[in-house]
């Protein structure tokens, strides 16, 4: 995993190391410290995004229609920036999807509890769940169906394919289930229209926003249920907490960020499993100073966040998921805290941790509270396989497979 052996390498030659591969400089840091300098110290510097050679895009065309890969601050990034918040991310815009995701959270647990007894695919549940959320927020519709499998892999497989070509800008070409859908005049789309955005990079945008925005969240909701189910003494104080706010009723969104302990346990499986291990990877604008050390100019820059929450001198115990050490406990994840960086900080820092804050918690804590998960054929929980498969996301090696059995919500 280069997550791991960069965050192995750090331990023999510092917390801000250089790597020369070919004619290219990598820069990684792993630590808090060299986190604040190169997030925040130096963060104009290093605000620029290098872009892969298997980027299949040209890059002026990303410089015009995308917010990852746009290979500076420009002022048609900072465009796109505002228009997505507004449009997207700001209190009174996710206010206004709430229902929307209500809507899918009502249709997740009827499709569950149709399913009691049998295994489930965790994954493809939930992944289809939030794709379909993103899918009514953007264009007013579904996208999949809760029981859509697919030969290459089902939902996983397909958006994470989509993720490898991130760039490609008409994605109904490659993707036929886009084909079917209406651009024209729907909420998301409709602020694009009419801001003059031709169909591909209408396409491109909403690529960019389904990708990152589904594959993020399930992996963390994934990491954070497997995490629950192997430590059932935390799964029961999460039930403990929910049944005294919502009894026998769903969950309701406006309530979660207030309840500490699920939101300990979202914290704690964003510390462990960062959607992101490495974030994606910046450029250096100028040559710069840090840390006693000079970056060079182009060199690409990488923040091993993966390695800084099982950073022992940081973190108490850190291969134990303990979401008790975030209870009376500021650090949050949401760019201001360096210990806990999964959507990283600065300028940088992803557009849409409002939603996914959102996201994961309504999404986790419905199936929690809804429903006890066991593993199939009675194995034990202790055993659950938790080794990581490295990609555009950290996801987990073998799919989460379990067992629902309706609790709540009669």
């Amino acid at each position: 995993m280069p997550h791991a052996t960069l965050s192995n390498l750090a331990q023999t030659y510092g917390p801000l190391m250089c790597l020369k591969l070919g004619t290219q400089y990598l820069v990684v840091g792993s630590s808090p410290a060299a986190a604040i300098e190169l997030m925040k110290t130096h963060d104009r510097t290093f605000s620029a995004r290098y872009v892969p050679k298997v980027v299949p895009a040209d890059q002026e065309e990303l410089n015009y229609s995308s917010i990852g890969w746009n290979d500076e601050c420009s002022d048609r990034w900072k465009y796109l920036r505002t228009l997505c918040r507004s449009e997207l991310f700001s209190g009174k815009a996710l206010e206004n999807q709430s229902c929307l995701r209500e809507k899918k959270i009502f249709d997740m647990v009827e499709h569950l509890r149709a399913k009691e007894g049998q295994v489930v695919d965790f994954g493809e549940l939930v992944f289809a769940t939030i794709f379909n959320m993103l899918g009514n927020v953007l264009m007013s519709r579904d996208v999949v169906g809760l029981e859509e499998k697919r030969a290459d892999g089902g939902l996983k497989g397909l958006v994470r394919t989509i993720m490898e070509v991130v760039t490609v800008p008409n994605i109904s070409d490659y993707y036929p289930f886009f084909d079917r859908f209406d651009f024209q005049g729907i909420d998301f789309l409709e602020s694009l229209i009419e801001n003059n955005f031709t169909n591909d990079r209408i396409h491109q945008l909403l690529l960019e926003l389904f990708t990152a925005g589904a594959d993020t969240s399930i992996s963390t909701i994934e990491w954070a249920m497997a995490e629950l189910v192997k430590n059932q003494e935390i799964m029961k104080k999460v039930h403990e907490e929910l049944d005294r706010e919502f009894h026998d009723d769903l969950p309701k969104e406006s309530q979660l960020m207030q309840l500490p302990y699920l939101q300990a346990c979202i914290k704690e499986a964003l510390r462990l499993h960062p959607p992101g291990p490495l974030l994606m990877p910046h450029r250096a604008l100028e040559t710069c100073q840090v840390m006693n050390y000079t970056i060079p100019k182009d060199a690409q820059v990488l923040l091993n966040v993966w390695a800084i929450g099982r950073d022992p001198s940081v973190w108490d115990e850190p291969l134990n998921f303990r979401p008790e050490r975030f209870l009376n406990c500021d650090k949050d994840f949401r760019g201001n805290d360096f210990e806990l960086l999964p959507f990283g900080a600065g300028r940088r820092i992803c557009p849409g941790v409002p939603m996914a804050a959102r996201q994961l918690s309504v999404v986790l804590a419905t199936l929690v509270h809804c429903f006890e998960w066991s593993l199939p054929e009675g194995k034990d929980p202790q055993q659950l396989d938790m080794k990581e498969r490295f990609g555009i996301t950290l996801q987990k090696e073998q799919p989460l497979l379990l067992i629902p059995k309706s609790r709540r919500y009669q």
